[in-house]
């Protein structure tokens, strides 16, 4: 099978844990097992997430007193890319993979006039109380918004239209090369007259992988997270995991916008443009939710 994994940035550094590299890596060390084996007998694209990475990098950027203005979050977004990308080549070739295994740099190409720009909705950074939170984004003209039980950034997130990379991550795949493809929903750039310019957002991994998903005709987009499945009203007395669901299941059901609402409606949008399957559920069970048998599955019919 030709299949799309989207790791989640939460799913390498979990909620409320430091943002160090020895925690993200000792998540990659334990989840690489099973991304090797998926990868030494699968056609393999892995999409990461980089919410609580690039989040950090632009806070130092902006702490940083030798700069004159802090770097734009194309340019951290590129970074993450190849931190992660680093990670993750390094964790599946430890893990026994002796497949070629490729980071792309990668560009999205967005809408200058998405409306996502006057809408900030990305969730990057770490968590914080709430007053610490309001403190930070006075300081630093954030946008805030509660994410579980606390506070965090949020960024503009427009729509993935094509990943620029995409014919030369195809090449690579029916040569048996895994590829890590547009980490962090890839570096956003809008197109002008001079060619691609960067900007100031980052983009919804899991829209990018949906969107790779179904361009490379993937049988499979699965989207990892640290979480084994989606829940209907989660974070309450009355939630309830989703196990094996249709389209139609999720029309009267509704997701928060900056976290498992982008998923489902990414996993709809593959499942509803080819005869694929869609997937989510924690990086923990990846074995079992590329098998049908833990998380969310979402079929057609």
């Amino acid at each position: 099978m030709r299949i799309v994994i989207a790791l989640g940035g939460n799913a390498l550094l979990r909620r409320g844990e430091k943002p160090d590299a020895a925690i993200q890596l000792a998540h990659l060390v334990s989840a690489a097992p099973a991304l090797a084996k998926i990868a030494a007998e699968h056609e393999l694209v892995l999409v990461h997430g980089n919410g609580p990475q690039v989040g950090l990098l632009a806070l130092e950027s902006i702490a940083d007193p030798s700069l004159s203005r802090s770097y734009p979050l194309s340019d951290l977004v590129a970074e993450t890319q190849g931190m992660i990308g680093y990670w993750l080549q390094q964790a599946l070739a430890n893990a026994g993979l002796v497949h070629p295994i490729v980071a792309l740099v990668s560009q999205t190409v967005v809408a200058a006039d998405d409306p996502g720009f006057n809408s900030p909705t990305k969730f990057i950074g770490t968590g914080y109380a709430e007053d610490k939170a309001h403190q930070l984004a006075k300081r630093n003209n954030w946008s805030i918004r509660r994410d579980g039980n606390s506070w965090r950034r949020v960024v503009a997130s427009p729509r993935p239209q094509r990943i620029v990379e995409l014919d030369a991550a195809e090449i690579l795949l029916q040569n048996q090369t895994t590829v890590i493809l547009a980490g962090g929903g890839g570096v956003p750039v809008i197109e002008g007259p001079h060619g691609l310019t960067g900007v100031e957002a980052v983009v919804d991994k899991d829209y990018v992988a949906a969107l790779i998903a179904t361009q490379l005709k993937a049988d499979l987009l699965v989207m990892l997270t640290d979480v084994p499945a989606v829940y209907v009203d989660y974070g309450t007395a009355s939630e309830r995991p989703l196990h094996d669901i249709t389209i139609a299941d999720l029309d009267d059901l509704a997701f928060p916008p900056g976290s498992m609402g982008p998923k489902v409606a990414a996993a709809r949008q593959f499942v509803t443009e080819t005869p694929g399957r869609a997937a989510i559920g924690s990086l923990d069970d990846t074995t079992a939710v590329l098998a049908g048998s833990a998380g969310t599955q979402l079929s057609r019919s």
